[in-house]
């Protein structure tokens, strides 16, 4: 085993933190306190290839493996986790499904147009009261001639009130999970409105939507995969898109340990800097461990995923991976701010936008309640959910 990177994937790391560095670092306290990224930071992110990692270049991609985007993710993740979340939406979950599911129509209508930051997709699969049973979402799609009628509502989507393209799935039919099917739904169609959440604890920055369609119509050329099979490709997609979530916890996590070791080096009491207390080194020391065994889950995951593993052993790997890395992401920004003290209450230093947006990364793409369930089902063969 080999954990040294390669010369590709150690510039794509450089290149991504001189970014997080010059161009996000100096605005993450604007952008936290008028609830709102910068949107010129989304071309940006095209031109530098960011949004079009592991996509083919004929469609404007960036050659790149899994694990080169999951460094990426990282350290936008130490940088702002909302403008990680443009990334690992808009490319992660909607473009790079695009590509794997999508006809060449479709792949030359929207690839090229994700993969500069010309448009932004969103995830359209949570809604108001389905959240981990994703098989038993309410949102419909009707047949009507050589159309598709959606209707339904759509609950805490990434990108939603920015994108220009939304990758819906809805149900086709009564039969459970074998009922669903994915559509790919430009935003400015008539009946869809996106309406902004305001008064988040975390990820202020990140444009948070309620998305309603009343009566969509879109062409069956809008259909993505087979009908009737769009819960797999959603699942298929948040599989992958877990890695990145991990990798971005990660960022979480390496981010807040910088703070503390920084202002446990300049702080003074007791007439020295408070890095030398013994119990200060010991949270340090917790998180650095911490830190580190949540980025070796996550190479691990994307190395698997480089190399073809099997579907479920990549599941589970993932799965693992983005359980660690959220659940430390909190735990090690939370120490954080106990090194900092009351200041660390104050968003004058950033351990506290650490620790509220490392929050939800418990949450998203699969609650840490259902990441062990999937591990648990690769350990005893039994689905807790379906209990065969």
């Amino acid at each position: 085993m080999d954990f040294d990177l390669t010369e590709t994937q150690a510039a794509f790391r450089q290149l991504a933190a001189q970014f997080v560095n010059d161009e996000i670092i100096p605005h993450v306290r604007e952008w936290d306190r008028r609830e709102e990224v910068d949107r010129a930071i989304v071309p940006r992110l095209g031109e530098l290839g960011f949004l079009g990692l592991t996509i083919a270049e004929s469609y404007g991609g960036t050659p790149a493996d899994m694990l080169d985007y999951a460094l990426v993710t990282e350290e936008l993740g130490r940088g702002d986790s909302s403008v990680r979340g443009i990334v690992s939406v808009s490319l992660g979950l909607v473009a790079k499904t695009i590509a794997s599911h999508g006809t060449e129509a479709q792949k030359q209508r929207w690839l090229p147009e994700l993969t500069s930051g010309n448009a932004l997709g969103c995830f359209g699969l949570t809604e108001p009261e389905t959240g981990s049973d994703a098989g038993s979402l309410r949102t419909r799609a009707r047949r009507d001639g050589g159309d598709w009628v959606l209707t339904g509502q759509k609950m805490f989507i990434t990108n939603g009130t920015w994108a220009d393209l939304a990758l819906v799935f809805a149900r086709t039919s009564d039969e459970g999970g074998r009922g669903i099917t994915a559509f790919l739904v430009p935003t400015d169609s008539p009946g869809f409105t996106a309406n902004p959440i305001h008064g988040k604890l975390g990820l202020r920055g990140q444009a948070t939507a309620e998305l309603v369609l009343d009566g969509v119509r879109v062409p069956d050329e809008a259909r993505l995969g087979e009908v009737g099979r769009g819960l797999g490709i959603a699942l298929g997609a948040l599989t992958k898109g877990r890695v990145s979530v991990a990798a971005g916890a990660v960022g979480v996590a390496q981010g807040a340990l910088d703070a503390a070791v920084r202002y446990a080096g300049e702080r003074h009491q007791f007439g020295k800097p408070i890095a030398s207390h013994q119990l200060v080194q010991e949270l340090l020391a917790d998180a650095a461990v911490e830190v580190e065994a949540a980025r070796l889950l996550t190479w691990r995951a994307a190395a698997m995923l480089d190399r073809g593993a099997p579907t479920r052993t990549v599941a589970t790997a993932a799965s693992m991976a983005k359980y660690h890395a959220s659940e430390t992401a909190v735990r090690v920004a939370n120490n954080a701010l106990q090194v900092f003290g009351g200041y660390g209450y104050i968003d004058e230093y950033p351990v506290g936008k650490y620790l509220r947006d490392a929050r939800v990364l418990t949450l998203y793409e699969g609650t840490s309640q259902v990441q062990k369930l999937i591990i648990g089902r690769a350990l005893t063969g039994i689905d807790a959910l379906s209990g065969s």
